[in-house]
């Protein structure tokens, strides 16, 4: 497993990028020989360059258009319409370098047969992955110690990331009589004793253990784990590993021990000054380069109804101290005037044509740049929440006040991760991201994090959700002010 930005990823989907590198890479070299033979390429830099700019181009496209999510490219039907997608963005934006550019085109010949060859090798080769995905191969085999519910979290988890890189090949549950009425999948191997633990584990070559017992006093095998440890078997608690596997902390399931024990939360001064160097650089650049779109959104607005252009409303930010947040005003004027503070709902008619648009592709969180710049927020961080529902969180959900050791951003490692909320439960979730990037935030997270936020913005659902991977069926995302 290769750690990254504080994850956990099998080694094979980092070899699976880079073969595909070379794969693309290939296809455009190999056209070149056929079609260019008299043309010397083996010491040829520009030629090199060339390729490398094509298939930066292509590979970004192919990410944006989810070809790198094997939950949704995970057909020959789907991947191949994707990637004919693909690869007409990749052309449109290389056709827009090219004009810019003109010394990096490449031969036309050259570029319509490598499309073929890419077409070609690439379906070919995500249809041998996928096979590996399904089929479990080079998976990491792991022993998974205990019934609780954070146990059957990982199972399920597990169950639901085909390309996680990890398999469970035996559950011990906590009690004989949860061992024989548990609803476990066939393929796991279900065992009643916690004794001979370690011998197990080097029988089935299983070299990391899991630990989610339910209750850890009297029954908790140290000695067994104690050998596991020593003869060179990986054992983790079963929140660290949740952690690692989801990008996520389960704050209904993690213990005040393991919060103040685990690893993270250092905030160095370098990475809060670098931080807030971000944030005036982004967001001033930004302001200038969007002034245009600022200006006609503010002019469509006063056009179609009567009331404020900005919307300003009271919104808790870093160290529980309240500041004036601004949106642009989606909604008719004096909205909650009649309801008071509610959750804005999913087709609110509350909501105007104008605001449906800006609502769509985010447009209404521009004027949050200002508040970057001058310091009440941040790019990226936990987004703020008005008093009347922190208030009410705070009570009801254990460590929700640690999301406001940092200050609120306009996009977040909840937002990319999870859909808008509008329920406790939608509450809990986006805290379950929150206080993972406040574990582990760093300015190469926040640089993923935006670049994610883009891909989200530009290619979200055609009602304006975040797509994510935890919506489940029946669950409709709801609107939020």
């Amino acid at each position: 497993m290769l750690r990254l930005l504080k994850q956990y990823f099998p080694i094979r989907n980092i070899l699976f990028f880079i073969i595909e590198w070379f794969v693309i890479f290939g296809s455009f070299l190999i056209s070149t020989i056929i079609l260019t033979e008299h043309e010397p390429f083996l010491f040829n830099l520009s030629l090199y360059l060339k390729i490398f700019l094509v298939v930066c181009v292509c590979q970004s496209s192919l990410y944006y258009n989810d070809l790198y999510d094997f939950k949704i490219a995970s057909t020959i039907v789907e991947v191949s319409i994707r990637l004919f997608q693909s690869l007409g963005f990749t052309s449109i934006v290389l056709a827009m370098i090219y004009w810019a550019i003109p010394v990096v085109v490449i031969n036309q010949l050259v570029f319509m047969l490598s499309i073929g060859f890419v077409l070609i090798f690439i379906i070919g080769w995500r249809l041998l992955y996928i096979f590996i995905i399904k089929k479990g191969i080079f998976n990491q085999n792991i022993i998974l110690l205990g019934s609780s519910p954070l146990a059957f979290d990982i199972l399920k988890e597990i169950d639901y990331e085909p390309d996680c890189g990890y398999s469970v090949c035996v559950m011990i549950p906590d009690s004989e009589e949860e061992a024989l009425n548990a609803n476990i999948s066939e393929k796991i191997i279900v065992r009643t004793e916690k004794q001979d633990l370690c011998s197990l584990a080097k029988e089935t070559g299983i070299n990391k253990v899991v630990v989610a017992l339910k209750e850890q006093r009297g029954l908790f095998p140290t000695q067994e784990l104690i050998r596991c440890r020593t003869a060179g078997i990986e054992v983790i608690e079963g929140s660290s590993f949740y952690e690692m596997l989801t990008g996520k902390v389960l704050v209904t399931k993690i213990k005040p021990s393991w919060l103040i024990f685990s690893e993270g939360f250092r905030k160095s001064k370098l990475t809060n000054m670098v931080k807030r160097i971000e944030d005036i650089f982004i967001s001033l650049i930004m302001l200038i380069l969007l002034s245009p779109i600022l200006l006609i959104i503010s002019i469509l607005i006063k056009m179609e109804s009567k009331g404020r252009i900005l919307f300003s409303q009271d919104r808790v930010g870093q160290k529980k101290k309240e500041f004036q947040m601004h949106k642009f005003r989606s909604m008719v004027e004096d909205a909650e005037k009649l309801s008071g503070p509610v959750w804005a709902q999913n087709h609110d008619p509350r909501i105007t044509k104008v605001g449906k648009i800006i609502r769509r592709f985010r447009i209404d969180e521009l004027p949050q740049l200002w508040d970057v710049l001058t310091g009440k927020m941040s790019m990226v961080g936990p987004r703020p929440e008005r008093k009347h529902f922190t208030d009410e969180l705070e009570k009801k959900i254990p460590f929700y006040s640690e999301r406001f050791i940092l200050k609120p951003g306009i996009t977040g490692w909840a937002q990319i991760s999870y859909r808008y909320g509008a329920n406790m439960d939608d509450a809990i979730e986006k805290l379950n991201y929150d206080l993972f990037y406040i574990k582990n935030v760093s300015i190469l997270m926040d640089a993923i994090i935006l670049l994610r936020t883009a891909k989200t913005v530009l290619f979200s659902n055609p009602d304006g959700h975040f797509k994510i991977p935890h919506l489940w069926p029946g669950q409709n995302p709801p609107a939020t002010e």
